[in-house]
């Protein structure tokens, strides 16, 4: 009768032991596959990007890429911000003051949402060479194709010197 306990408690502690040696090499195996599931160093590196606002002079646009896109960062003047403030678009309304952190700096997301060009900043706003879509100095649209505003990054303005764009 001792053999049968002793054979149990044998068998209990044998199979104790391979499911945990097993599971740690299931747990061993499986790593490599989770961790390639990761963002690589060279896409961790584009998640933020940091401009300095003091090489921007009033009325003047800095174009800077984030994420592989284009973003225009416009420092606007005090007209410009009055002229925005009291526009009314008729497309996608939206208020200058929900567009902006600060009133003197736009950032946007220079691509248009019609079908992806780039824009070209003019005095009145950015015009689409494709197929003439129309922004004013908010980036919201005046007349199509494109259906949307430009598109507003997330971004911060960190101690009035730069804005660092994407969210870390």
């Amino acid at each position: 009768m001792t053999d049968d306990v002793d054979d149990s408690a044998r068998r209990d502690f044998l199979a104790a032991v391979t499911w945990t040696v097993g599971g740690a090499g299931i747990a061993a195996a499986s790593w490599p596959f989770i961790a390639s599931m990761n963002p690589s160093r060279d896409i961790e590196s584009r998640v933020t990007t940091d401009v300095e606002l003091g090489s921007i002079a009033t009325g003047e646009t800095k174009t800077v890429l984030w994420q592989g896109k284009p973003v225009f960062v416009f420092h606007r003047t005090e007209q410009q911000i009055a002229r925005m403030q009291a526009a009314a678009p008729a497309l996608d309304p939206q208020a200058d003051g929900d567009r902006v952190v600060d009133p003197q700096w736009l950032v946007v997301v220079g691509i248009c949402t019609h079908l992806g060009c780039v824009p070209n900043k003019n005095s009145d706003g950015w015009l689409c060479p494709c197929h003439g879509s129309v922004y004013d100095n908010s980036g919201r649209v005046l007349h199509g194709p494109a259906p949307r505003n430009l598109e507003l990054p997330p971004y911060d303005i960190i101690a009035g010197a730069r804005i660092r764009l994407g969210k870390a």
